[in-house]
């Protein structure tokens, strides 16, 4: 009786360990960026990033990570879509010829999407 006791204190703690491991990365999404764009006063680079943001919305703080370094940050909108888009989707300006700002981001089956603020981030 007393190992069953025992053994569901031991559950129960893993439990919620595991819980807060899954809850850590509701906040944190891939995107392949392919071609240069501004986001800031930061240009990323084509490549495979980590996005993770702050904040439940709607004005978050996003950090692009790669390879383990946070190379921008932005502030941005966090907007709640249906998740009807079918995949990724990064929408740029591309008004100036010489640079494509980063305007938002859609997560593909997802409800996330992130509007980034133009002039003064």
């Amino acid at each position: 009786m007393k190992y069953l006791k025992q053994l569901a204190i031991v559950a129960a703690f893993t439990l919620m360990c595991s819980y807060g491991a899954f809850a850590k990365d509701s906040n944190r999404r891939s995107v392949t960026i392919t071609d240069p764009v501004q986001i800031g006063s930061s240009q990323l680079k084509p490549g495979h990033y980590q996005m993770e943001w702050q904040g439940t919305g709607p004005a978050v703080q996003v950090s692009f990570m790669r390879d383990g370094k946070t190379v921008a940050t932005a502030p941005a909108t966090l907007q709640t879509n249906d998740a009807q888009v079918t995949q990724d989707d990064l929408i740029l300006d591309k008004s100036n010829t010489k640079v494509r700002n980063l305007k938002e981001i859609d997560f593909a089956h997802q409800k996330e999407a992130f509007v980034f603020a133009q002039n003064g981030m």
